[in-house]
């Protein structure tokens, strides 16, 4: 089957978002986490004015779009019930709608959570269960017309982990996304309205990691917008580690998500999910200018 066309536009609830072409740097998703428990910077942004502010900060140092999150969905998280994560981010996404000048996203597989952020502004709805785990969900979407980000998991936040494997990670996961894809379209939301994500650390060993980061271009056939989150996860951890010899800092961690983030835009990737904007910025604005 020959590939889709590269989509130039994100369709979003209100406006459109210009993709890069072939080249230019991809677009940068920078990350509000409204939790206690997340795996990074769980608690530095945990209250309303604080997450604002970040959320301000990010939107400064060069984010295309802010995604704020009220449920840690690193390994082994607890569940938050709904009403507890909208009263996370529910402010925050109000705010940074009106103030930053960016369109916002709400992390969340709950319909209840993303109807209300909706209401309040956002325009994206990333959720991590491919809007699989929440009948409503792709109903919401088609209703309000946001853009969607589907992303792969194997299992739950809760399982992920355990003993995550594949017999070919990068044709698996192709294939699910495919798959969704074809079930959105199906559930009334707009082709355009779709971005895909292969869920770098959702589900995926140290190896498949690394398999995936290499391969990342080869979702590009799918017709939408592909979206990596790799920033500061564990297999850039291990990488830092078996380079040093000691335990990664953030920094470290950055530096390796910036570095990493050159390799996905050489691909064509054309969004990145990240937590220091401004590194990644610097580094793939060098790289386009020097590639």
């Amino acid at each position: 089957m020959a590939a889709a066309p590269r989509p130039t536009v994100w369709q979003l609830r209100t406006r459109q978002l210009v993709l890069p072409e072939v080249g230019q740097p991809p677009l940068l998703m920078g990350i509000v986490n409204v939790t206690p428990d997340s795996f990074s910077d769980g608690g530095r942004h945990a209250d309303i004015e604080a997450a604002v502010a970040h959320g301000l900060r990010l939107a400064a140092a060069g984010a295309d779009i802010l995604d704020v999150g009220g449920e840690s969905t690193r390994p082994f998280a607890d569940p938050v019930a709904a009403a507890d994560e909208w009263r996370r981010v529910g402010e925050v996404v109000r705010r940074l709608a009106e103030q930053s000048g960016r369109p916002v996203s709400i992390d969340t597989s709950k319909a209840v959570v993303a109807e209300q952020a909706v209401a309040a502004g956002a325009e994206i709805i990333n959720d991590i269960t491919g809007l699989e785990s929440d009948p409503a969900m792709a109903e919401l979407a088609g209703a309000t017309g946001v853009g969607v980000c589907a992303m792969h998991m194997q299992g739950t936040p809760q399982t992920m982990q355990l003993d995550p494997r594949y017999d070919d990670v990068v044709a698996e996961i192709h294939d699910y996304l495919r798959q969704r894809r074809d079930a959105l379209l199906a559930a009334g939301i707009a082709p355009a309205a779709i971005c895909l994500d292969p869920g770098i650390g959702f589900g995926k060993t140290h190896r498949h990691n690394l398999q995936l980061m290499q391969n990342a271009g080869r979702f590009l056939d799918l017709g939408c917008p592909i979206l990596v989150g790799h920033s500061r996860k564990g297999f850039l951890g291990k990488l830092v580690e078996q380079a040093t010899g000691r335990e990664p800092t953030i920094s470290d961690r950055d530096l390796a998500t910036a570095a990493t983030a050159c390799s996905l835009a050489a691909q064509g990737i054309q969004i990145i999910r990240v937590h220091d904007v401004a590194s990644t910025r610097l580094a793939l604005v060098a790289f386009s200018a020097t590639a």
